[in-house]
């Protein structure tokens, strides 16, 4: 009977060791929570992505405001009613060549 106890004792701890210390005991389980977190978050992002792509695609094949916008500034169209003005910034004045603070010296 005392055999029989000791040896169901030793099962137990081998059991036991197995789920806590190897490496597809608990560890395991730890590692694959939070790659699976990683992913739903990763895949929440993508939805969010896919949601604006979707809207986008939409407003291109029924309205006209959103190609019209992006006509504009992708590619710098100008409707035919308006007229277009480009401004430049003022450049920096030119030092003269002939100021009095330059002197030549003469031989």
């Amino acid at each position: 009977m005392k055999w029989l106890a000791v040896s169901l004792a030793l099962v137990i701890i081998l059991l036991q060791y197995r789920v806590w210390l190897s490496e597809d005991g608990v560890r395991e389980v730890e590692r694959l929570h939070k790659a699976v977190a990683t992913q739903r978050s990763e895949n929440q992002q993508l939805e969010e992505r896919n949601r604006q792509l979707i809207a986008e695609v939409r407003d291109l094949k029924t309205g006209l405001e959103a190609l019209e916008e992006r006509a504009r500034t992708e590619l710098g169209m100008v409707a035919s009613h308006e007229t277009f003005y480009q401004v430049v910034p003022p450049q920096a004045p030119m030092p003269d060549v002939r100021s009095p603070s330059r002197t030549v010296a003469s031989r």
